[in-house]
Formats: structure tokens, sequence, C-alpha cells
């Protein structure tokens, strides 16, 4: 990491003791759920947004920069904040950060129109971003000598797994609950703040350090050791998470272009599809070696886009969401892989950066193509944006084979 000048506040490090090993694993499941809480309200809303799109009349345009404010906010956050918690502390950066996600859901709640809707995603993608990194660098801390990659592979494997619990609980709560463009989300205010209070009880791992305030100027930080690896797996990280923006924006739309009947809960069956199929691959690719996890999974990848392509020229359902099946696949072993190359080069003062710097290439790649494929949509149609989208998927898959190929090994 760059090197800062010390601020008169915290003149050293402090060392906060080992914790023993019953209270590290306690803390450590602790910090995977947050993470499976976190991603499970950002994918909240996506099989809500047909009702809110009936509700208030807004156009495929106007859903993306709603869905991009999250992302977009959530970059910010992660420039700005994303080692914090290295110089504060875990401990209260994520409880600070949980409370104001709570905050985000009583938005969502309560909201009225579009302008409420786009608050509440910004307020949700900044306390996401904070919450994510020190999260995700706490599980690193806490994880067990004996089991060496496990952190890894919950960093991984927790936010697919939050995204599928998250559309598959508003699917169904949006299908039967009496409100459902409430209860979810008074479930997950619940939810926040039950966690940032246990936050608060577990054992500190990184303690103070100096360079807060300097940590907060817009930054991306590698550590040294990862940059080799990062190189490596850009173009694949592009990819999966394009498609994750895609099918979480306008993957409702593109169920209802296929089969204009079908009911509005195939829409957030469709991403329930995609990030089922990314947890169950994560979880499956823990024994592949990690070059190779994250090589099947850009070749997934590509199959997956060009099967997802074929479904609005089939009019076929079933394409879809074996496409969509495709794609989950290859998500969950190029993000699986690419955690496992990029992380534990990185020594303990550069996790959270270094974390940092992959969800800002993540949520970049999510967002950005994700508003372009909505201006398409108003444009030139839907089946058009579908086109396009999955031929630039496929352009960065082949650009992510070819570097692992040729790349050597050592890298």
């Amino acid at each position: 990491m760059t090197s800062v000048t010390a601020l008169p506040s915290h003149p050293r490090r402090s060392h906060p003791r080992r914790p023993p090993a019953a209270s590290r694993q306690s803390s450590f499941r602790l910090h995977a759920l947050v993470l499976v809480g976190l991603l499970a309200a950002s994918s909240a809303p996506t099989p809500l947004y047909a009702l809110y799109q009936a509700a208030w009349h807004f156009s495929a345009l106007t859903l993306t920069v709603v869905f991009s404010a999250y992302a977009l906010a959530l970059l910010v956050a992660l420039l700005t904040a994303g080692t914090l918690s290295d110089h504060l502390g875990r401990r209260p950066v994520l409880a600070g950060a949980l409370l104001a996600e709570s905050a985000a859901m009583a938005v969502f709640a309560t909201a009225q129109g579009v302008p409420a809707l786009i608050a509440a995603r910004i307020l949700q993608g900044l306390a996401t971003g904070v919450a994510t990194s020190a999260a995700g660098a706490a599980l690193l801390d806490f994880e067990a000598p004996d089991r060496p990659g496990r952190a890894t592979a919950a960093n991984g494997i927790a936010p697919v797994a939050g995204m599928a619990a998250g559309v598959l609980v508003a699917t169904a709560l949006g299908q039967y609950a009496p409100a459902p463009t409430r209860t979810v989300y008074l479930l997950l205010l619940l939810l926040f703040t039950a966690q940032a209070a246990a936050v608060l009880r577990t054992p500190e791992t990184a303690g103070l350090s100096p360079g807060a305030r300097r940590s907060l100027r817009p930054t991306i930080t590698v550590a040294p050791a990862s940059r080799p690896a990062m190189a490596l797996v850009a173009p694949g990280i592009a990819a999966a998470w394009a498609l994750g923006g895609f099918y979480s924006s306008l993957g409702p739309s593109l169920a209802r272009l296929i089969a204009p009947d079908t009911a509005h809960a195939t829409g957030g069956l469709v991403f329930f599809t995609l990030t089922a199929a990314a947890g169950l691959t994560g979880h499956a690719a823990r024994a592949l070696p990690a070059r190779t996890a994250n090589l099947a999974g850009t070749a997934l990848l590509t199959a997956g886009a060009l099967l997802t392509l074929s479904g609005p020229y089939l009019h076929s359902l079933p394409a879809l969401f074996a496409g969509t099946a495709l794609a989950g696949a290859g998500f969950g072993a190029v993000t699986q892989g690419a955690l496992r190359l990029l992380l534990p080069p990185a020594a303990p003062g550069e996790r959270a950066g270094t974390l940092a710097a992959y969800y800002v290439l993540s949520y970049l790649a999510m967002s950005v193509p994700a508003v372009l494929a909505g201006l398409l949509t108003n444009l030139y149609g839907l089946q058009t944006a579908v086109s396009l989208y999955a031929a630039t998927v496929v352009l960065l898959t082949l650009a992510g084979l070819t570097r692992a190929v040729r790349r050597p090994r050592t890298a």
C-alpha cells in the first residue's frame, strides 16, 4: 500500500490480541452472514421492479438508472472508505455501515415514487460498499490457521448465496405478502440492526493505525503481490459482473419479452437461477486450482452468454434459463478463482484495499453496461440490446481466455 504520513491522533497502530478459537469461529460465521445479508438486500428489489413499474409507469432506462444508482454509490464508498477499517478497526466501521443499511431499508419501505427509490439505492450502495470491504477483510482476520483458504472461499460464495436468497425471498413475498414492496425491507431492517449489535460484541482484529483521514481520498489500492493476478483475472471478472448487472436489472423484462404472459415471479427466478448456480459452482470450484477455476468459469460465461442471446430469437424460456444457469456457473467459478489468486498474496494490512479494488472493478462492470443496455433498449428495443450486450460479454470472455492461456503460470 502507499505509505502515508502519521496523523497525531493515532501515533502508532494498536495490536489487538488474537481471539481464542471458539470466539474466532463464531465471529467468522457472523461476518459471513453479514455478507449474505448485505447482498440479499442488494438483490431484493429485482423481482419487485415489475411491481414498481406497474405502479409508477417508468421506462427500462429509468429501471437501469435505479439499479445503477446502487452500484455507482457502492463504487464511491469503495474508492473513499474501502480501506477505512484498516485504520479505525473492523468493528466500528462495520457496525456503523450496518446501521446505515438499516436506514436504507426504511427508505425503501416508505418509498412512494422513483426519486425515493433512487435515494434508497444510493444510501444502500454507500453502506454496502463500506460494509463489504470491512466484513470481507474481517473474514480473513478470523480465518482458522488450520483451515487456510476458508475465508477466501467465503468471500466468493457468501455474496452470490446472499443474492440468491434475497431474490428468492423477495419473489415469494412479492407473490404472497399483503404489502410486497414493504415486508421484505422491514425484515431486512430488523436483520441489519441485530447484526450491528452482534458485530459490536466481536473481538477487534485491526485496531487503530495512522492515515484514516488520508485513506478517504479516492484511490484504488491493490497489494503489489496481487497485481499480476489482477491483470490476469480482470477480463473474466468484468464479464461475469456485467452479466450479473444485466440479469439483475433487465432479466425480468427479458423473461416477459420471451413469454409475455408469464407470471411476474418468473423474472425473479431468472436472477435466482444465475445466483444459485454461481453459489453452487463457487462451492464446488474450491477443489480446483485457482487458475483452472478461473479459466473454466470464463469458458462457461461464453457459452452462457451465447445461449442467453438465443432466447429472444427462439422465444424459448428453457433456452433463457439454460443460458442463465451456464452463465451463473461461470460467474461462480470466475469469482472463486479470482479471489483465490488475489487475496492470499496480500499482507494483512493490504487485505481490505485489495478486496475493495476487486469490488470496484466488479461493480463498475455491473453498473455502466446496465445503464447502456437500458439506453439501447429505449432506442432499439430489448432484443437488440440483448444481442449487443451478449456480444460485449463474449468479447470480454475471449480476452480473458486468451490472457489466461498466454500468461506465464508464475503470474
